[in-house]
Parts: structure tokens; C-alpha cells; sequence
């Protein structure tokens, strides 16, 4: 089979744009570094494994997420039916047994007949019809360099970090009870609590224990959504406390009172034998972690099936460099040949979100190659939204501190509603009716290229 599409990197944003493009007729080779050469986070050589968390966050459409997740179901996602597939408890989360999501993922992506999965790094960007890059914040240095040139200047970053899991058998269940917060799910999450004095001397432990080195010469840039539990401790005696340990919608039922702050488990298999430290991403170095998280109770004996560390995550300076269909505006590219950029690479932030931009950069790329004008959902729906604001088509001088920075899903980034004002939830609710409404309109003018295809997603719709 002769590729007509490159896509490099297997992530999430990978797999979908691969899916998308062989589902609209397009012969696809998707490149896999791994197992060849691995990153500093990945354990597996299979196609979207995730290595920050199992959680694709919320599900219901009444949230950022939740809407994010329908939207993509409606424009043909490859993941999210196979993530349902592996789901495992997460009350109003959906989350998944990583191994078998990512199992299951390969064997759908390589199944495909039109998809041929290619074991190898690739250092520089192909001379190719169409070519999509979605190899993720851990970016190897040489197609690194090559995008960089396309910019001018050097790629932006930030730190993250990965929280470390447990050997279930190793919890105390005798301390940790079982319950979600405001009792939504069927008691999904394991909860350690902590009194006021347990917090503040857990509190101290992670301030005076010793972090694991970074390179001297890079600055530490940290992403605000994922920070490091101990960074947390340093900005305030209470700032854990109204962040992942806060223990409002929980009671002890040793006490029958809330506590005064809890550290959430959450499921990390199917099987039920791992368990992730909520939120508890981290620096610390490996002895560390061991000492200062068997403080918390109820894990005074737990075994580490891994534990948490920090990487580099690279993105590029989108609003420079992408238009909102994710292909590259330089002239470089603009010979009769497209490049596109999906993922984390491209600005946004999350699972979820990495998968939708390989959605809209996969069909985007089929529809180049087969002569048609590219397509991006509209600004009043999430994925649109999110789109334009990497592309900086939406918000060309409002990000954060005047610096383009990687962004989740969220109602902020959709257009304000006209009219009379509203409260918050029916502010929320209006958008959502609003998206839905102009998706539809969206896939039955311009995404869905046949009957029988619009059918589907119709169907899928209601």
C-alpha cells in the first residue's frame, strides 16, 4: 500500500488522525518510535498510552469535558468507544486500565485496512502530499530542531509531572473508605483521611523533602494545571487543602464528620490491584515519595507500583504558526504539499483534547489530499473554540500574562451568549444547546462526505 498521509507519532492525536483520514479513503503510515526508542515516560511500545494519568475527566455534557467527549463522539472518534471498552470506576470520570486501552487501540489502528503501522523514529519531516505531526510533548531532538526552524525561534515548554500508584492490597481499608465526593458515582474513589494536625505535619514532610535534579541550564516552567503536589504545599498552608486534598462532600464513618482534607485514590485497572494518588503529581525523588506519602494514612505499608516523576512537555508557538485547521501557515508548506500539527505539541492540554485535535488535523488532511476546502467545527462548539484559541483566531491578545500557554477545554473559550444575563448554570446549559446545535448543523453541511455516513452520525446525535 502506497501512503498517501504521514502521520508521525502514535499518541492519542496520532491514532485519531490516522482513523480519520483511512476512514475517509485515505492510505495512511503511522510512525511509532516506540518500542525502538522509548521516552522517559512511556513503559510500552503501544499506540496511545498514557503516562499522567487514567482519567479522561468528567462525563457529563454539562461540563467542559463532558461536551468535549460528545463532540468528538460526533465527529467519528476512533478512541472514545474503545475507552468505554476499558473504562474502569471513576464516579463522574471517565477512566481506563491503561494496558488494555492501549492495547485495544493498537489492535483497532493496525486492523485497519488502510492504516499501516511503521516501527521507527522519525528525525526529519517527510517530503510528502500531507504529513501530520503529533509526537506529543516529548518530542525527540531532531524533528524538534525541525520544527523549530519553521518558527523561527526555539519551541516554548513546560515541566510536568506524572503521581505515583499503589499495590492495592497494600492500602489500610480499615482507614481509607470508599465514597465520592457528594456521593456522585457508586463510592468509586478511596478516600485517606487526615486531621487538622496529620495535614500540617504532611504538609511539612513534602516541604523539606529532597526533589530530584533538573538541568541546571533550563528554566522551570510549570504548567498550572498539573502541578507538582510539593509546589502546591509551598503557596500555602491551605492551598492543598481547597485543591485535590479538599474533603467537602465526604464523611469518615469513623467520625461521621468530614475530615479536615483527604488524599483520593483512584482505580487504575479493571482488575482493581492499582491504585493512583489523585492530583499527587510530583518531584520528589523515589525514596522520598516512599517516606513522605507513607505518612498519609491508611498507607503507612503501601508498595509503589511506580512511582511519580517530572518531564520536559514541549508545544510550539501556535498562533504563529497554525491556522485553526491545524495546518502550518509557512511557506514552506504552501508548494502543493500540507503539514499539519495535532496533539499536546500544538498548544492544548489533555487527553481528550490531544485527541480531538488529531480528529479535526486527520480529516483536515484527508480533505486536502482529496481537493476539498478544509473544515473546523464553529467557535460556539468546545473543539472549535479550543482550535481557535491555539490558532489565536479566537483570543489574538488576551492569553494568560500576554504569552500563548497550553490550554484545557473550558466555557471561557467559547463566544459569550447574547441576550439577557443568566446564572452560571443556565449560562452553561445555553451553551451547551448552543454547541450541539451548531455541530449538527456543522457535520450535516460539511464534515460527513456521505449518506450513509451522515446517517451515522446523526444517529449518533439523537
Amino acid at each position: 500500500m502506497s501512503a498517501e498521509l504521514i502521520v508521525i507519532g502514535g499518541g492519542l492525536a496520532g491514532s485519531e488522525a490516522a482513523w480519520q483520514a483511512a476512514e475517509r479513503g485515505v492510505n495512511v503510515a503511522l510512525y511509532e518510535m516506540r518500542p525502538v526508542r522509548m521516552t522517559p515516560a512511556h513503559r510500552t511500545g503501544n499506540l496511545a498510552e498514557l503516562v499522567c494519568s487514567t482519567s479522561f475527566k468528567g462525563k457529563s455534557p454539562t461540563t467542559a469535558h463532558g461536551l468535549l467527549k460528545e463532540e468528538m463522539r460526533r465527529l467519528g472518534s476512533a478512541l472514545l468507544p474503545v475507552a468505554d471498552e476499558a473504562a474502569v470506576p471513576a464516579g463522574e470520570a471517565l477512566a481506563v486500565d491503561v494496558p488494555v486501552f492501549s492495547a485495544l487501540v493498537t489492535e483497532k489502528i493496525a486492523g485497519h485496512p488502510r492504516i499501516t503501522v511503521v516501527r521507527e523514529e522519525v528525525t526529519a519531516i517527510p517530503d510528502a502530499p500531507a504529513v501530520i505531526i503529533s509526537t506529543g510533548p516529548l518530542t525527540t531532538e531532531g524533528l524538534s530542531r525541525q520544527l523549530a526552524s519553521l518558527t523561527g525561534d526555539d519551541h516554548l515548554y513546560f515541566y510536568d509531572a506524572i503521581a505515583p500508584t499503589v499495590d492495592a492490597e497494600t492500602i489500610d481499608r480499615s482507614v481509607c473508605f470508599a465514597q465520592s465526593r457528594y456521593d456522585k458515582g457508586e463510592g468509586e474513589y478511596l478516600n485517606c483521611p487526615m486531621d487538622e494536625e496529620e495535614y500540617r505535619a504532611f504538609r511539612e514532610a513534602l516541604l523539606s523533602a529532597e526533589l530530584a535534579p533538573m538541568k541546571d541550564f533550563e528554566p522551570m516552567y510549570l504548567f498550572e494545571g498539573c502541578l507538582p503536589i510539593e509546589e502546591l504545599a509551598g503557596r500555602g498552608e491551605q492551598t492543598m487543602a481547597y485543591g485535590p486534598m479538599k474533603p467537602v462532600g465526604l464523611v469518615d464513618p469513623r467520625t461521621g464528620q468530614q475530615p479536615f482534607a483527604v488524599v483520593q485514590l483512584r482505580q487504575e485497572n479493571q482488575e482493581g490491584t492499582r491504585y493512583g494518588l489523585v492530583g499527587f503529581q510530583t518531584r520528589l525523588k523515589y525514596p522520598e515519595q516512599k517516606r513522605v506519602f507513607r505518612t498519609i494514612p491508611g498507607l503507612e505499608n503501601a508498595e509503589f507500583v511506580r512511582y511519580g516523576q517530572m518531564h520536559r512537555n514541549t508545544y510550539l508557538d501556535s498562533p504563529r504558526l497554525l491556522q485553526s485547521s491545524l495546518r502550518v501557515r509557512s511557506e514552506k508548506w504552501n508548494d502543493g504539499r500540507a503539514l499539519f500539527v495535532a496533539g499536546q505539541l500544538c498548544g492544548v492540554e489533555g487527553y481528550m483534547e490531544s485527541a480531538a485535535a488529531g480528529i479535526v488535523a486527520g480529516a483536515n488532511a484527508a480533505r486536502f489530499l482529496q481537493g476539498l476546502q478544509e473544515a473546523v467545527p464553529p467557535a460556539e462548539t468546545m473543539v472549535g473554540s479550543l482550535l481557535r484559541y491555539v490558532s489565536g483566531e479566537a483570543h489574538p491578545t488576551t492569553y494568560p500574562g500576554g504569552k500563548f500557554v497550553p490550554m484545557n477545554s473550558n466555557f471561557g473559550l467559547m463566544p459569550p451568549l447574547e441576550g439577557k444575563k443568566r446564572k452560571k448554570a443556565d449560562r452553561i446549559l445555553a451553551k451547551v444547546e448552543r454547541a450541539r446545535d451548531h455541530l449538527h448543523r456543522f457535520i450535516e453541511a460539511e464534515w460527513a462526505l456521505t449518506e450513509e455516513r451522515l446517517e451515522e452520525v446523526i444517529a449518533i446525535s439523537g
